[in-house]
């Protein structure tokens, strides 16, 4: 890992977070505690809807979103394509037959991906990073990987000829087109019972043709979406996490539930916002259709048009024009 100097949220040994209370942690008790909560019953499988556009000719001054599950999107821009958090697998777990396991297929397939250039890696969570996934695309494409400080003990085994590590704030240019920035985000690392807070976990922004591109990763509501905003400007796209949020006791520090991913939508001054991580893998508490509805309640309440805020189906594909998202 490049040195990495001691910060609001690195301590020269362990990465925390500084919109927290100091010292907090997610114990092995407390997630033992998580796993005995009673949960709604998700269905054993559902069929997607979604019928991706992946390989139509874009105009130069267009983005193409393109959900595929969970954190996982496929965003074409100026020519480039960008892959979010790429999970193909059937679990996420470091074990091959227990652990959340996916109630239905990639929303696109992964013969069916076009060359990928570029992917973002936001934390070193199973259901973010699949090892699996990452070794399958670097055997297909060898794109360049941009990873939080830390994950190069997890990703530079695999062998991309370019990986590179980011703290908070750093820029990457890719060519004078596409600039993309890795950003703070509340939330926590750890692959084992051993490394916890190792590595860093954030989110990033994609600057491309003068379009902004917000991908939130992981986190819990806090005042970076504001400073994000302030630093960066307001995106014309964000991705928003709207699932995994219950029981709240345990979630909140580290996943918005939907009607604080609202909050962020307004902090972050988004034109368009997308809900993402829910409907695939049951990762807590809440039903697989009420990070949704409880999307729809909480636009309502504030006052914000459901087109302003939206989901899409796995494997649905849109295209954003410069005029308006």
């Amino acid at each position: 890992m490049p040195r990495i100097l001691r910060s609001d949220h690195f301590d020269g040994n362990r990465f925390f977070n500084p919109t927290l209370p100091k010292g907090f942690a997610v114990s092995h008790r407390s997630a033992l505690r998580m796993a005995r909560e009673p949960r709604s019953r998700w269905p054993a499988w559902v069929e997607n809807k979604g019928v991706h556009r992946l390989n139509e000719t874009r105009a130069v001054d267009e983005v193409a979103v393109t959900f595929v599950n969970h954190a996982t999107f496929v965003i074409q821009t100026g020519g480039i394509t960008i892959l979010t958090d790429p999970v193909w697998s059937e679990r996420t777990s470091p074990l091959r037959r227990i652990g959340p396991k996916r109630v239905r297929k990639p929303g696109v397939a992964f013969e069916e991906l076009p060359r990928v250039d570029i992917i973002l890696l936001s934390h070193n969570h199973y259901d973010h990073l699949d090892i699996a996934t990452l070794t399958q695309l670097r055997q297909s494409f060898d794109p360049i990987v941009l990873a939080a400080a830390g994950d190069a003990r997890l990703v530079g085994p695999l062998g991309f000829k370019d990986m590179r590590e980011l703290d908070w704030w750093d820029e990457i240019e890719f060519n004078e087109t596409l600039k993309v920035t890795f950003m703070p985000a509340q939330h926590f690392s750890a692959r084992g019972l051993l490394d916890r807070q190792r590595s860093l976990w954030g989110s990033y922004m994609i600057e491309s043709r003068g379009r902004r591109v917000y991908f939130g990763g992981d986190t819990g509501y806090s005042t970076h979406f504001s400073d994000i905003r302030t630093r960066l400007g307001s995106p014309d796209i964000a991705m928003l996490g709207i699932g995994s949020y219950e029981p709240r006791w345990f979630m909140k520090p580290m996943h918005m539930n939907p009607a604080e991913a609202v909050c962020a939508h307004r902090d972050l001054g988004s034109r368009q916002s997308i809900g993402m991580h829910f409907g695939t893998f049951q990762l807590s508490a809440e039903a697989i259709d009420q990070p949704q509805t409880d999307l729809k309640r909480a636009l309502l309440e504030g006052g914000i048009p459901e087109s302003e805020f939206v989901t899409l189906h796995e494997g649905e594909t849109r295209i954003y024009r410069a005029d308006a998202p």
